[in-house]
């Protein structure tokens, strides 16, 4: 098993408090995005690519005025978005990093494997948006709760492309985003248990993402038009 760090994920009130927060720190526009039908919302991506993070982008994500999300009643949105006091602190503080996504060659063997660790992951649940080279399949770990769990710093977990398809193959986000001049230096966790989450990225073969003793952080170091950005959860 071995993942890799694939998407950051900042939460905002609307995409446009989130282009504005995304213009103001980091000193760029973010690229396009689109919707996400099942979940209700939408959002807006740029690549951070880097040495250390060859497969990584940033997204920017918030609920989709006037829509239903097509998930079932009782299922919550994907990373903690139905959270009143995660909404709340989004509107009154502005866009908040809460989150990473790792992606894995095969993410129903990562959810067993985290399982046998007991950790509920969630269900391996499918998911596509429009784009404008065609449509963008993935899996993706969704807790009938909507909890990232470690607060954000035990990764979701993704496969890109359908069931059965070699991801070697799958279509991936990076593949039509250009230089965004923004790129990720660094990402570090800090937790009160980091043995039980530094177990957990072990067994997803994660590596790269520092692990460290403390109040429930995540920290991602970024190098922009503005110069070296530091982003943190605490603890949200």
């Amino acid at each position: 098993m071995t993942a890799q760090v694939d998407h950051l994920i900042v939460v905002a009130a609307s995409l446009d408090q989130g282009i504005h927060w995304c213009e103001a720190t980091l000193g760029i526009t973010p690229g396009p995005g689109g919707e996400h039908p099942l979940m209700g919302t939408h959002n807006r991506l740029f690549s951070v690519a880097s040495t250390a993070f060859p497969r990584a982008y940033f997204e920017i994500i918030a609920i989709q005025p006037g829509v239903t999300p097509a998930r079932p009643p009782g299922k919550h949105r994907w990373f903690d978005m139905d959270d009143p006091l995660l909404q709340s602190r989004v509107s009154k503080e502005g866009p908040q990093l809460i989150h990473f996504v790792a992606s894995v060659p095969g993410v129903v063997s990562a959810v067993k494997v985290l399982a046998n660790q007991g950790l509920d992951r969630g269900a391996v649940v499918p998911a596509s948006r429009q784009t404008a080279g065609g449509l963008l399949s993935w899996r993706i770990t969704v807790r009938d709760d909507g909890q990232r769990l470690f607060y954000g710093t035990l990764p979701t977990l993704i496969q890109w492309g359908e069931a059965g398809e070699d991801p070697a193959r799958a279509t991936h986000p990076l593949d039509a985003m250009p230089d965004s001049g923004v790129t990720l230096e660094a990402l570090q966790v800090r937790h009160p248990r980091p043995e039980s989450l530094q177990a957990a990225h072990a067994a997803i073969g994660l590596t790269g993402v520092g692990v460290s003793r403390g109040t429930p952080n995540l920290v991602a170091t970024l190098n922009t038009p503005r110069g070296l950005v530091t982003l943190e959860s605490k603890g949200v």
